[in-house]
């Protein structure tokens, strides 16, 4: 195979050729990383690559293999991991000037999870300041004058760009699936707990859930399984059976998937090409779609909102203090909220998760999934402003999440959202792989 046909080639088809020894980690490690130096002078989606550190990794993964030693389920494949993510090997900077030259003492504990399954760490991806809005250098790679999806921009655009089949990021509001939106790649944001977050800054411990960017429903199935597991040391991490989400998202669905089309109240803000192009997916689903009104989303969205700040005031707040003038006017203003939010205001928008996800359980017994949005526009212009309302809600409620790239308005991606139940993203997942197929046999 050629260079350019090594970058376009899906994380689990890597991983299968490498197995059967039909592929060199070297050759596809190579490969991206003549990619990451073609592109990243105008995309700029790493804040850090070590080139010959990767390369050894993968000389490590081929040797492995050629002494018929035991290998993982993504051996030799290479991973781009978001900067708030600690790498024992390289410097970890949250994107913020402060922390320049960070270098932990020891991996994430999602990091050792992928490097026991075989990963090759190519590098560390850009995210903006402290994972909140502000300047980046990252561009989207389909229109270099156009927003990324900020925080895990990096990421995404790695992907998009064919730098790394896959890449690791993090939401608390829409950081996942928006950048998946805008950048045209696979998103998801598993249920809350799921993938541990011990390493990971921390900006809401009642928000922050760990998430992937890929070229495929199956990848991010892969590497979901990979890197998730039981961590005592991470209060949201719940004790269960190890998850096979890669073979329950190969399966067939045993019946045509019923979505729950989700429009209010976020509907009215999206452009009109938004709701034609989404029309027409709707309209070629037919009987399998069914309008589902719930107006209080955009209350959900105002409690986000208020824990966001509050605990946001918690773990930043002695950042705000030491460098206060290196953050954006957002970041600021939002930790000042959250030191002055009454405890009684934290705890009851805290105490709506619980009570609003159980009408949303009434819809998952009825549906397969809820089927809407992952952005309200393609991607804007860089400096344009956008909201993440359209996601926040879902991560408040900790819900699995994923985003597929079926929608194009004037040559930009824009992303189709599937939401599911709590603890039931494989199911999710193979109805997101039912969902892209079905699209892509249509055309």
């Amino acid at each position: 195979m050629s260079s350019p046909d090594l970058t376009s080639l899906s994380a689990v088809a890597s991983a299968e050729l490498i197995a059967k020894g039909e592929l060199l980690s070297t050759d596809l490690v190579a490969a991206c990383l003549d990619r990451i130096d073609a592109r990243e002078g105008e995309v700029g989606a790493f804040a850090f690559v070590d080139r010959e550190r990767a390369l050894e990794q993968a000389r490590a993964a081929d040797q492995a293999r050629r002494e018929g030693k035991g290998i993982g389920p993504m051996h030799g494949v290479p991973v781009g991991i978001k900067d708030i993510v600690d790498t024992a090997d390289m410097p970890t900077t949250y994107g913020f000037p402060a922390f320049d030259g960070r270098q932990p003492e020891r991996d994430a504990f999602l990091v050792s999870q992928l490097r026991s399954a075989g990963a090759v760490i190519i590098g560390k991806t850009v995210t903006s300041p402290l994972a909140n809005p502000g300047k980046i250098k990252t561009r989207n790679p389909h229109d270099l004058t156009r927003n990324p999806g900020t925080s895990s921009s990096g990421s995404a655009a790695a992907v998009a760009a064919g730098m790394v089949p896959l890449a690791v990021g993090s939401q608390t509001a829409g950081s996942v699936i928006r950048p998946a939106s805008f950048c045209g790649v696979y998103g998801y944001k598993p249920t809350f707990g799921l993938v541990s977050r011990t390493g990971v800054l921390m900006q809401s411990e009642t928000l922050d859930t760990m998430g992937v960017l890929a070229r495929s429903v199956e990848d991010l199935a892969l590497i979901t399984d990979a890197m998730s597991g039981y961590d005592a040391a991470d209060p949201a991490s719940f004790l269960r059976s190890r998850p096979s989400l890669l073979a329950t998202a190969r399966q067939d669905v045993p019946v045509p998937p019923l979505f729950a089309f989700v429009k209010s109240p976020f509907w009215d803000t999206a452009d009109a090409d938004v709701h034609s192009a989404f029309g027409e997916l709707v309209e070629a689903l037919g009987d399998q779609v069914q309008d589902v009104d719930l107006v209080s989303l955009d209350d959900l969205f105002k409690q986000l909102m208020d824990v966001l700040a509050a605990e946001n005031a918690f773990h930043y707040g002695p950042i705000l203090d030491r460098s206060g003038d290196q953050m954006s006017e957002l970041l600021r203003a939002n930790i000042e909220r959250g030191r002055k939010l009454p405890a009684e205001t934290y705890l009851r928008a805290k105490g709506m998760r619980e009570s609003s996800y159980r009408m949303f359980q009434e819809i998952f017994a009825d549906y397969g999934c809820i089927l809407t949005l992952s952005a309200d526009s393609v991607a804007p212009k860089i400096d344009a402003p956008f909201t993440p309302n359209i996601n926040g809600v879902w991560t408040f409620l900790g819900v699995p999440v994923v985003s597929l790239p079926l929608l194009e308005i004037d040559g930009l991606p824009l992303g189709v959202q599937l939401v599911g139940p709590r603890h039931d993203d494989g199911r999710l997942l193979r109805t997101a792989r039912w969902l892209a197929g079905h699209i892509a046999e249509g055309e």
